[in-house]
C-alpha cells in the first residue's frame, strides 16, 4: 500500500494537508460528550488525471432529512464502535463496500460540525480525511444510489460553486452549493468540502 499511495503523498498539496492534519487536528467533543456523534469520510484517490473525492448520493426514504441528498460516505456512531474514526471506516464499508482499513490510511479529521437548522437532528459530525488504495470497486448498501468521483480540480473551481435556491419544508431559500454535473451539494456537506479545501489551500 506504501507503493500505492506514494504518488500521492509526493503531491505538494497532500503532503501539506496531512502535515496540517497532523499538527493541527480540527476541534472534536468529548466522546462522552452527550450530543449525538456521527462520523464521515472524505477519501482522496488519485484517479489518473490527478486526484479525486468520493461522494455518495443516498436513497429517498420518507422522514430522513438528507433523504436523495449528495454526501460524504458516513453516518451515526454505534455502541461497538471505540472511536468516531472506526465509525468513519464502518459506515464507509456498509455504505459503499470499500475498506478503509484494508486499502486506504486515515490522515486526520476536520473541525466537527454541526446541523445549522433546528428542525434536524442534533449531530456533532466528524468529517475524517483518508486516502485510498487504487480503484476501490463499489458495493452499494441500500441506503445509496450512487457513488461517483469528483476531480480535486474541479472542486477547487471558484466556477463550480454558487448560491442555489432550493425548498426546504415548503420555502425556497437560497444556499451556498458546489455543483458537479446535475449534482448539488449543499448543506453539511458543502461546510465540510469548504473546510476542506481551506486546509489544502493553508
Amino acid at each position: 500500500m506504501a507503493d500505492a499511495l506514494g504518488g500521492l503523498f509526493a503531491r505538494p498539496d497532500i503532503a501539506r494537508l496531512a502535515r496540517s492534519l497532523r499538527e493541527r487536528p480540527g476541534a472534536q467533543r468529548p466522546l462522552e460528550d452527550p450530543l449525538r456523534r456521527a462520523a464521515v469520510a472524505l477519501i482522496i484517490r488519485d484517479g489518473g488525471a490527478g486526484p479525486a473525492i468520493l461522494m455518495i448520493k443516498r436513497a429517498s426514504f420518507a422522514g430522513d432529512p438528507w433523504s436523495g441528498h449528495i454526501a460524504l460516505p458516513g453516518g451515526r456512531r454505534e455502541p461497538g464502535d471505540a472511536t468516531l474514526e472506526a465509525t468513519a471506516i464502518r459506515e464507509t464499508r456498509e455504505e459503499t463496500g470499500v475498506d478503509l482499513a484494508a486499502h486506504g490510511r486515515l490522515l486526520g479529521r476536520l473541525d466537527e460540525l454541526q446541523p445549522s437548522t433546528p428542525v434536524l437532528p442534533q449531530l456533532a459530525i466528524a468529517p475524517y480525511v483518508a486516502l485510498l488504495e487504487g480503484d476501490a470497486p463499489f458495493a452499494l448498501s441500500e441506503e445509496v444510489v450512487d457513488a461517483f468521483w469528483v476531480s480535486m480540480t474541479a472542486l477547487a473551481d471558484p466556477a463550480n460553486w454558487s448560491d442555489v435556491q432550493i425548498e426546504v419544508r415548503g420555502v425556497r431559500r437560497s444556499f451556498p452549493a458546489f455543483l458537479h454535473g446535475e449534482h448539488v451539494v449543499w448543506g453539511l456537506t458543502e461546510r465540510i468540502l469548504r473546510q476542506f479545501l481551506a486546509r489544502l489551500a493553508a
